[in-house]
């Protein structure tokens, strides 16, 4: 059985913080600098521990164009074992996904499975002609003994999708036995509206805000989700190819903490 989500984590409402690696062998540079992108996770990942984070979601964000995973060559499951690696043994106490786009849910359970990870994201199962998808990836991970690896979804609320479609949605997740909801906005930055948080409920499962979000949002997302996905909000003028801020760092650890906080007094 997958780790409970409560138990992966030191703290309700957890802040994940996005690892931004590569590009991989044989794309664009990414031949040339393997010891570079290595030295840059590892040194993003221990600074971001430092300010407060409270595990990592590790990707190939640099691998663009990508290709379907059957055309993945073994250099990629390679590399981000390497760079997993090296995150792990510099940040043992935090939580580490893996997530491999485009749409590469076996080579990412393969990477968890090989560093100890405790989650592996995966793209395209929220619709009902995903089962297949999600079925062969639910295989795989008996097939070599992941079970214990969580697979967090992503659930899109698309431009001018209302609550119930997003909730659909999640339900089709839950549907194909996902053990986690990651929601994401109606484009790359923008985050899902409060009411469509609140609908992926429904589903029965954790549901992290997983696109724009930082200190100024947080609050108004906090109350509907178990945690939060945090990628360019973390990084400088928010654009994930930047290094890491640590005004911004410092600012959204604030403010999920500030948002803990409310909730424990709200509950006594």
């Amino acid at each position: 059985m997958p780790t409970p989500f409560d138990r992966l984590f030191a703290h309700a409402k957890p802040i994940v913080a996005v690892l931004h690696v590569g590009p991989s062998p044989g794309v664009g540079n990414g031949s040339a600098a393997v010891d570079c992108a290595v030295r840059r996770a590892v040194a993003e990942a221990k600074l971001l521990a430092e300010l407060g984070v409270d595990g990592f979601l590790l990707e190939n964000t640099h691998d663009v164009p990508g290709v379907a995973e059957r055309d993945m060559g073994p250099e990629i499951a390679a590399f981000l074992t390497r760079v997993a690696a090296a995150v792990r043994r510099e940040t043992p106490r935090l939580p580490l996904g893996v997530r491999v786009h485009p749409r590469a849910a076996r080579t990412a359970l393969a990477v968890a499975l090989a560093v100890e990870g405790g989650f592996a994201g995966v793209f395209g199962w929220d619709r009902p002609e995903d089962e297949a998808r999600a079925g062969q990836a639910l295989r795989y991970r008996r097939q070599v003994g992941a079970e214990h690896v969580e697979l967090w979804a992503e659930v899109r609320a698309a431009p001018g999708d209302d609550p119930e479609t997003v909730a659909a949605r999640a339900m089709t997740v839950a549907r194909h036995r996902a053990d986690a909801l990651i929601v994401t906005g109606p484009a790359p930055g923008v985050p899902a509206s409060p009411e469509a948080l609140a609908a992926c409920a429904v589903a029965g499962l954790p549901v992290l805000v997983g696109s724009g979000l930082d200190a100024e949002n947080l609050a108004a997302c906090a109350p509907f989700v178990d945690g939060f996905v945090v990628g360019s909000g973390l990084k400088e003028h928010g654009d994930w190819r930047a290094p890491v801020c640590e005004r911004r760092v410092r600012a959204l650890v604030g403010a999920a903490e500030l948002a803990r906080g409310r909730e424990a007094v709200t509950l006594r």
